[in-house]
């Protein structure tokens, strides 16, 4: 492990420290990371600044879960989805000389109600899927509803906003959602706390039959490099899964509640969280074991299951819920409010070779800069 390095904290109360090889492994990588933390309300943006790691902080009503490429973003809060596009032509207004690569403009909000979205993901065709946590349902978006559920654990017997077992995790395998994680196989009102210890499970949606039990609460499925994988959070394990024996094996471990996982590479980001004594997610054994009770990012190389690099927040963040990975963009500005969303504007290609600025007044010593910025959609 190399030495950490202190960085500048964003505000006073949010802080963090990383290893000095944090920021080159990101270039490496050719990617940045994006961080929700519905505990202290932000979405963070880790991205790589020289030999520093920019800790970028944005506000959020409970960000949750998460999907960005290169192009959009979407995110799920506490009463809405909200969707961002990449306006890059906006990135010479933020600096001189500009030296964001990708800015996430606000596009939309779908209001969802309070429903506890938890992950999110593209299917092949672009649409959104999410997690509904709240009526125990994987769901997609239509306008006229508040949210279309399109499959439930068939043990869930109905819809309704009773938590029953805590569905969580999603993962797409060829363009589909294929594989969820739920705390418990319960159909009674949060039911899923009486066993939350190794009572989770992981479902084969396309088969709606259970592939494992007796996990201790796990979360974040994902398809990659051929493989199932699985965080075991209650043990802090990275775990591979046999999708057609269920047979488990152990990756890696880590030293705190893990939750929220994106790949680079040969690398796993893995979201590390604290476990408050108030918080539902105690009495397990990673809980017993993790007297440090940290929170932040580890970076697991997924062939060796060694730590090769980590961020930990050391003020501000105690619990993470989802990491994201962008592949191709180093250093994003994500923009939901303020005179800049106000002034920056998005046009079809057609529409865009008709506009004009109005030229400068001759008694003016030089062209004023426009107060606005175009892009093309």
């Amino acid at each position: 492990m190399t030495d950490t390095k202190a960085e500048t904290p964003v505000a006073e109360a949010l802080a963090s420290v990383h290893t000095t090889n944090f920021p080159e492994l990101l270039r490496q990588l050719g990617g940045c990371l994006l961080v929700t933390t519905y505990q202290a309300g932000k979405l963070v943006i880790l991205r790589p600044d020289g030999a520093s790691i920019n800790t970028h902080f944005r506000s959020f009503n409970r960000p949750m879960g998460l999907v960005a490429d290169r192009e959009r973003l979407v995110l799920g809060a506490r009463v809405e989805i909200a969707t961002f596009r990449n306006m890059p032509d906006v990135a010479k207004r933020l600096q001189d000389p500009p030296r964001h690569d990708a800015v996430y403009m606000a596009r939309s909000g779908h209001i969802t109600g309070a429903i506890d979205i938890h992950e999110m993901a593209w299917d092949a065709n672009g649409d959104t899927w999410y997690v509904n946590t709240l009526f125990s349902c994987l769901c997609t978006l239509e306008e006229r509803s508040s949210f279309v559920p399109r499959w439930r654990p068939r043990f869930v017997s109905h819809y309704a906003p009773e938590d029953r077992c805590h569905l969580n995790g999603l993962a797409m395998r060829d363009g589909k959602p294929r594989y969820v994680t739920a705390l418990g196989e319960t159909n009674t009102p949060q039911g899923w706390r009486v066993n939350k210890r190794d009572g989770g499970l992981l479902i084969d949606i396309e088969s709606d039959e259970v592939v494992t039990r007796g996990l201790s609460m796990p979360h974040s499925p994902r398809w990659y490099d051929g493989r199932l994988w699985v965080l075991e959070s209650g043990r802090g394990a990275l775990v591979t899964v046999d999708p057609e024996t269920g047979e488990r094996t152990d990756v890696a471990r880590v030293p705190g509640f893990a939750r929220g996982i994106d790949f680079l590479g040969p690398i796993a980001f893995i979201g590390l969280s604290q476990l408050r004594e108030t918080n539902a997610f105690t009495e397990i054994p990673i809980t017993e074991d993790n007297s440090d009770r940290l929170s932040g990012v580890w970076a697991v190389h997924i062939h060796t299951g060694r730590t090769v690099a980590l961020l930990k927040f050391t003020g501000g963040v105690q619990e993470i819920f989802a990491v994201q990975a962008i592949q191709g963009v180093l250093f994003p500005e994500i923009v939901h409010e303020g005179d800049l969303l106000a002034s920056a504007y998005s046009l079809p290609e057609a529409a865009l070779r008709e506009v004009q600025f109005s030229p400068p007044k001759a008694e003016d010593a030089k062209p004023a800069a426009p107060a606005t910025g175009y892009g093309a959609r």
